[in-house]
Formats: C-alpha cells, sequence, structure tokens
C-alpha cells in the first residue's frame, strides 16, 4: 500500500439477503485529501460507510487504514458525521456534547478546553445550556460537527454536513473543512450537493447499482467526459449565423439574448474544428466571445448514472 493512501480498499462485496449492496468495490483514498463518494440514492455509499466505521462487516474484501487491516483500535481515529442526526433532542447541548467527548476518549478538562474553542468559532457560545429540540436544523448541525471533530481524527466521513444549513452557514463549515484538510486531516465527503464537491473535493468516486463506475481526479474525470460543445456569444442575424457553415456541427441551444446580441451552443462532430467554424460564419456575424464547455461534475453525475 501507498504511503500516500489513508485508506485501501480491497474486493469488497456485502449482500443482505437478495441484495447487493456493493459489488467487487476497490478504492484508494490519499492522506490528507478530500475524497467524494458520490452516487444515487441506493447506489451502496451508506454501507460503505457502515463498513468502514465498522458497524458493518463486508461479506468479502478488506479495507485497510494507513496500511493496516482496518480493526477496533482504529475506531477513535475516525470521526463520523451521519446523514440522520444522532443528538438526544431532550438533553441540554453542553451536556451532550461533553458525554460525545467522552466517549471518544477526551477527558473532561480536555473536552471543556476543545469545546471552548469550537462553540466560539462557530458562533455557538450561547447555545451550552439550550435543549436540542429548541435548536433549528441548522444550529443542531453545527453541533454535530462540533462533536465528530472535537477528537481530532485521522479520518472524517461527513454524510450531507451542509444539509439545513443557510448560506453564509454553509460557506462556514466548508471553509472549516479545508482548514482540517491543511492540518492533515483525510476527509471522505458523501453529498448530492454536486457545487460543493466541484468546490472542494481533489478526487471523486462514484458508485451505481452496487459497483464503482468512476473514480480519479477531478480534473481527470471532467476532461474523460469533455465533448466538442462551444458556447458562442455573436452580434448579426441567427438564419446568417446557422448558414454560414455546412456540416461539420449541430446546433445544440440558441438563445437571443436582446435584439442585437445572440448565444449558441454548438456541438462539432467527427474531425470537424473550431477554427474551421470560426472561418465560416466570421463574415456573417461578429464574433463576441467564444468558450470551449467543460462538463461539471453534475454533468458527469449525470451521465455516468444514466448510461450505466
Amino acid at each position: 500500500m501507498s504511503s500516500k493512501n489513508i485508506i485501501e480498499i480491497e474486493g469488497l462485496h456485502k449482500s443482505y439477503t437478495d441484495h447487493k449492496a456493493l459489488d467487487n468495490i476497490n478504492l484508494s483514498i490519499g492522506e490528507s485529501k478530500i475524497f467524494g463518494l458520490l452516487g444515487p440514492n441506493g447506489a451502496g455509499k451508506t454501507t460503505l460507510i457502515r463498513i468502514i466505521n465498522q458497524i458493518l462487516e463486508p461479506d468479502h474484501g478488506v479495507v485497510k487504514f494507513a496500511g493496516e487491516l482496518l480493526s477496533r483500535k482504529h475506531i477513535h481515529s475516525i470521526g463520523y458525521l451521519p446523514e440522520e442526526r444522532g443528538l438526544y433532542k431532550k438533553m441540554k447541548v453542553g451536556e451532550q456534547v461533553l458525554y460525545l467527548a467522552q466517549l471518544k476518549g477526551l477527558s473532561k478538562k480536555q473536552a471543556k478546553q476543545k469545546l471552548r474553542y469550537w462553540f466560539e468559532k462557530l458562533g455557538a457560545e450561547n447555545w451550552w445550556n439550550k435543549k436540542v429540540e429548541d435548536l433549528s436544523k441548522g444550529m443542531a448541525q453545527k453541533i454535530q460537527f462540533i462533536t465528530t471533530v472535537l477528537h481530532e481524527p485521522k479520518v472524517l466521513i461527513l454524510d450531507e454536513p451542509l444539509s439545513g444549513l443557510d448560506p453564509v452557514n454553509s460557506l462556514l463549515i466548508k471553509n472549516e473543512i479545508l482548514e482540517l484538510k491543511k492540518n492533515n486531516t483525510s476527509i471522505i465527503l458523501s453529498t448530492h450537493d454536486m457545487n460543493s464537491v466541484e468546490e472542494i473535493c481533489e478526487e471523486v468516486a462514484i458508485i451505481n447499482h452496487s459497483k464503482k463506475i468512476l473514480h480519479g481526479s477531478i480534473n481527470e474525470i471532467k476532461k474523460n467526459y469533455e465533448e466538442s460543445l462551444w458556447t458562442i456569444l455573436y452580434s448579426g442575424n441567427q438564419i446568417n449565423f446557422t448558414n454560414a457553415v455546412w456540416g461539420g456541427w449541430e446546433l445544440m441551444n440558441h438563445i437571443n439574448i436582446n435584439e442585437n446580441i445572440n448565444k449558441a451552443e454548438i456541438k462539432l462532430l467527427n474531425d470537424f474544428t473550431i477554427n474551421k467554424f470560426i472561418k465560416g460564419i466570421v463574415d456573417h456575424v461578429e464574433i463576441l466571445e467564444i468558450n470551449k464547455k467543460i462538463p461539471s461534475i453534475n454533468d458527469v453525475f449525470i451521465k455516468a448514472t444514466t448510461d450505466e
């Protein structure tokens, strides 16, 4: 195993009666990286996360943690924020976070020091004596995030960590995730928020129907899904634009922005080049802007999971 990987998963299988949840999953997750674990609902992501957390055991295959077979001694090296939150609604916030911190191996004194730091950092100083049931969904989410990172785990598994947060607090948590990564925490982010994946993840894997269908760096995956799509902003008549070049391209979309400005999305076919297209239209319309369309991770996700 490479020293650059904190987790390696080899030949993982898991079935429930007649349902196959994971089918021969192989993954490597780098140290101090933010790794996006993506897939449609029911794809097998939660099962994989539960195996890493040792909540479930695989039928076949192994999980390695920092080069060692995953075992009970690694539990305190992992922090897990599940999608279904687990705070006790009737307990006061302060009592609960102290209890959870001590379950993770911190002394009461250590826990109080760390909690003071995090409560101030996330603007939760006045929530200590509130009951959890009196918190908004976003407030409760911030408290659970604190309990997940408090013991400074080597690996942090976050399942929909931005759920319930307004844009300001969503940005706050994203910045904290990036800060944790700078401090050598390896982070597994499971989410349907593709914008956040694109903003903070370096690598992603997509699981669909229990199988891994994609795994690699964000840039590599997007490059592999590039099509010869171009967006052209121009001034002039649409008829002149569409009739100027015959063959070699297809008009995918066209928008009339105002009386003089149009926006077209075209797809080049076969070996037809953008230079040939420009040469054909340059005497018929005025080109204001031209850009190659790079697929987003959302585009990749939709294409990869619907092509299966």
